[in-house]
């Protein structure tokens, strides 16, 4: 947990800069919680599920994302002139816990 802390705090940081640095061009990132995607697939259908039921009982949402939430996002951020230099968090809440 400690590089995924690490490499979002870099994100983050590197969003933040960028916007400053490519002005009047906006930048932004949208960050993901657990998502139900390929990603996962990996683990075998038993521990995908495990892992999944924790992270619904332990996320504000009570479940995992979707693949077209983090799409919304992603045209949320595009088309959001006004919007620069942010990092969306689409997760449920899970780093509220």
């Amino acid at each position: 947990m400690l590089a995924v802390g690490a490499t979002n705090a870099a994100v983050d940081a590197l969003t933040r800069g960028l916007a400053v640095e490519l002005a009047p061009i906006r930048v932004n990132a949208v960050s993901p919680g657990t998502v139900d995607t390929g990603a996962y697939d990996a683990l075998g259908e038993r521990k995908k599920a495990e892992l999944f039921a924790a992270r619904a009982a332990t996320s504000p949402a009570r479940r995992v994302g979707r693949p077209g939430e983090i799409a919304e996002a992603v045209v949320f951020a595009l088309s959001s002139t006004f919007l620069t230099g942010v990092s969306l968090g689409v997760d449920g809440g899970e780093p509220l816990v």
